[in-house]
């Protein structure tokens, strides 16, 4: 029972640490300076976004998220391509300290679900880089390329299929998969 009891615990004290601290985004589409800005105003409407600092010779866009928000990954993009720009990249900087990271499994951060693809076995640690390998978040030639590989229902639709559901995903939730 004391075994069950401090399972429990851990995976509480867990759930409260694991969070998204920031995100670098590269842009594609982007030609000047007007572009930039263009991007840059629109992620700013965001609640969740802190701070924005752009490079405009990378195309990217370093974004701190506030503490304790949620942080809603989906809008980030919707806000670049309404820019008329899309994601290039997406990489994000999550605290995953001393959580077990294997391919094929899933981890919950900020209450957002990730399916993990393309790693070794690892511990994580405290500000570990993922990156998103979704359809709108990667080129359409990397997507495709990915999904060839992949050939998992929920890599093309982005919602939990069967092969998350086996591990208690619900059908239909948002699934982001990653590679670390």
């Amino acid at each position: 029972m004391k075994l069950f009891i401090f399972a429990i615990l851990a995976s509480l004290s867990f759930s409260s640490t694991a969070q998204i601290k920031s995100a670098k985004l590269q842009a594609s589409g982007l030609t000047c300076s007007m572009c930039s800005n263009s991007i840059h105003k629109a992620l700013e409407t965001l609640p969740f976004v802190d701070k924005i600092v752009a490079n405009i010779k990378e195309s990217t866009f370093n974004i701190t998220f506030k503490e304790g928000q949620n942080i809603d990954i989906d809008a980030i993009k919707n806000k670049v391509d309404d820019a008329g720009f899309s994601v290039a990249n997406l990489a994000l900087v999550v605290d995953l300290d001393k959580k077990e990271l294997k391919n094929d499994t899933h981890i919950s951060i900020n209450g957002l679900t990730f399916h993990i693809l393309k790693t070794s076995e690892k511990v994580g640690n405290a500000n570990e880089v993922i990156t998103i390998s979704d359809k709108g978040f990667v080129p359409t030639k990397v997507f495709k390329k990915n999904k060839a590989l992949i050939k998992m229902d929920c890599y093309e639709t982005g919602v939990a299929a069967s092969c998350c559901t086996k591990d208690g995903i619900a059908a239909g939730t948002r699934i982001y998969h990653i590679t670390i």
